[in-house]
């Protein structure tokens, strides 16, 4: 079950999908709202909406640009042929992930903690 549309994701890329586009976003889509649920079943629509859109635009890159999805830095030159990009570390090109603001969108940002089975059998024990 997909939180956004395709309509979404073409709502904040810099140019049209082609028909063959469209399907390969709707299959995205999908695969996105798996990640999302096994982060955050219960995060708010709106959030899971926006995490979806970010993540699929993500993958499908601005090919309107002559810049690579993720360059940090790039140069070009004319009669030398010459051109270098340096992509970030934050992500893989053309891979769906979660960035840091869509983890915090779905309530998650930076949780670091460890649970053991015997709290659980602890808490069970004092309510009885």
């Amino acid at each position: 079950m997909a939180y956004a549309t395709v309509a979404d994701v073409q709502g904040v890329m810099l140019r049209d999908m082609t028909a063959d586009e469209e399907v390969v976003c709707t299959n995205l889509l999908d695969q996105a709202a798996v990640i999302i649920d096994a982060y955050n079943k219960d995060a708010s629509a709106e959030a899971k909406k926006v995490v979806s859109t970010r993540m699929v635009s993500r993958t499908f890159g601005s090919s309107g640009s002559d810049i690579p999805v993720g360059a940090t830095q790039g140069s070009m030159s004319a009669m030398g042929y010459s051109q270098s990009w340096t992509i970030s570390s934050g992500g893989a090109v053309g891979e769906m992930y979660l960035a840091r603001i869509d983890k915090k969108l779905l309530g998650l940002s930076n949780q670091v903690g460890t649970h053991s089975p015997v709290e659980d059998l602890c808490k069970a024990s004092q309510s009885s």
